[in-house]
């Protein structure tokens, strides 16, 4: 533990027993889930608070600790996660700056303290790659249902590496994330509740090998998962900080979903925002069927660090029909590659290809040790021939995929989806959407789709009815949517 003691000026007290627990792991990565209102972005600021507490003195006699806190977008960072920041550590103390990536510096000569706080949103890829570049003591994902596993996982190499291990090194390096319940296909889900038997049998050897070396204690875990009461549960956490009735008054007027999700913390998934496409009804577009030899195979594709592809055909009535997707955690632009091809041995061998269209935004060069070159030429490189879209506007984009949703040939819907496509229909049923925002008390929506989960492979389905011709016909209109002094000591913590 570092030497500094608490001196009570601002006193916190967890919302309850997990919520408790959560701040006590010294897990290296140590996730915690429940309803709206459980006290869970304050159990991680408090968290990060403990970290550096007991981060040891290093060989000058300071304390030195540098710190990430992702989000999914840059709205929702600024107006939720600093917010809830700076309730407790105010930017007055040390020297807070917005312009990007922001970052809260907190320098204390008299105590010895340099902690470095450095806020990333995802949606914002000059950030995201200094945030897979950064040496980091720490790092939280707020909201984690809305990150890629790809987040996590980079992360797992940049947490411990500062302080360096020459200069006194990092007190228990740790990944903390917290989230409002996910769907069950959902990444967390796997990874908390139903790990399978190789998950666990890697980590029980990945565990012992760490206390071998001195990783690990003994009382520490790789992987700590925690999971708060329901709302409306005789246990629920964190009562004392809200109104009374808050659950009560949460449930009114919402969909049954929403209160499993929401309000009584258990896994499921919610239509939030305004739906791109609520012309899609799963029982009417949603059909098996099996994809013709005869006919030739569209693909589009989505880039970034979560690439994605979708495969369909169009029958000779005009009729759409997308048969598979590819959806990865995280893979790089070779990776994906290689899924790919994969992908087209073990489903459509023999099929003639109409059209492989990516997203133009992977004209941009992706450097390399030789050359810069940028991600079409990486793909041909690796076997995949592909052209990038000759439009990236969102509505002509949107509408290439809306208009057969909206009409009927022969009596049948002008687009099938096959339900392979687990995470295209998730989209399609409200995953993919324009996000709410409040202005001046008015509801109102974003005028792009929020950036999620779900995005990649519906902006993969874009891209390729865009290569298969279908925006040429789309006049361009308006978007649905609407446009819309710092002192350790102070922290008393009952833990």
């Amino acid at each position: 533990m570092s030497d500094i003691q608490a001196a009570g000026e601002i006193h916190y007290k967890p919302p309850g027993p997990i919520g408790k627990a959560f701040i006590k792991s010294d897990a290296f990565v140590a996730g915690i889930m429940g309803p709206i209102g459980s006290g869970k972005s304050v159990c991680c600021v408090m968290k990060l608070v403990r970290n550096l507490q007991k981060q040891k003195r290093q060989r000058d006699g300071w304390i030195r600790r540098r710190t990430a806190i992702v989000r999914n977008t840059y709205p929702e960072l600024k107006t939720t996660t600093i917010k809830t920041w700076h309730q407790w550590i105010p930017p007055t103390y040390g020297n807070y700056r917005e312009s990007g990536p922001p970052t809260h510096h907190i320098v204390d000569a008299a105590q010895k303290i340099d902690w470095e706080v450095i806020f990333i949103a995802l949606d914002r890829p000059d950030d995201v790659r200094k945030l897979l570049s950064l040496e980091l003591s720490d790092a939280w994902i707020n909201e984690a249902r809305e990150v890629p596993k790809a987040i996590l996982d980079g992360l797992t190499g940049r947490v411990g590496r500062f302080p360096r291990r020459e200069e006194g090194g990092c007190t228990d390096p740790q990944i903390m994330l917290d989230t409002n319940p996910p769907d069950s296909d959902h990444w967390w889900y796997r990874l908390a509740e139903e790990p399978t038997p190789e998950d666990i049998e890697t980590n029980a050897e990945l565990e012992s090998k760490l206390r071998e070396v001195g990783s690990l204690r003994e009382d520490q875990n790789l992987f700590d998962w925690f999971r708060q009461p329901g709302g409306r549960s005789p246990n629920a956490e964190n009562l004392n900080n809200l109104d009374p009735g808050y659950y009560l008054k949460a449930c009114a007027g919402k969909k049954p979903e929403w209160i499993k999700v929401y309000v009584d913390g258990e896994y499921g998934f919610v239509m939030d925002g305004k739906v791109v496409y609520p012309e899609y009804s799963d029982n009417l577009h949603c059909r098996q069927f099996e994809a013709n030899p005869r006919l030739l195979l569209h693909i589009g594709m989505d880039f970034g660090l979560t690439p994605a592809a979708v495969f369909a055909q169009r029958m000779p009535n005009g009729q759409w029909r997308k048969r598979s997707e590819v959806v990865t955690d995280r893979a790089g632009i070779i990776r994906f590659a290689g899924l790919i091809k994969k992908h087209l041995a073990e489903q459509y061998h023999g099929f003639k290809i109409g059209s492989i269209t990516g997203d133009p935004a992977g004209n941009a060069a992706q450097g390399g040790d030789d050359e810069e070159r940028d991600t079409f030429q990486i793909l041909e490189a690796h076997g995949v021939k592909s052209v990038p879209a000759y439009t990236n506007a969102p509505t002509i984009r949107i509408e290439a995929v809306r208009n057969p949703m909206t009409q009927l040939i022969d009596g049948e819907p002008a687009m099938l989806v096959h339900p392979d496509c687990r995470v295209l229909r998730k989209g399609y049923m409200g995953g993919y959407h324009y996000k709410r925002m409040q202005i001046g008390g008015t509801e109102k929506y974003r005028d792009v789709p929020d950036k999620n989960i779900y995005s990649h492979v519906c902006d993969a389905d874009q891209y390729l009815m865009i290569g298969a011709g279908e925006g040429k016909a789309i006049v361009k209109r308006e978007p649905v949517a609407n446009r819309p002094a710092f002192a350790l000591s102070d922290y008393s913590t009952d833990f």
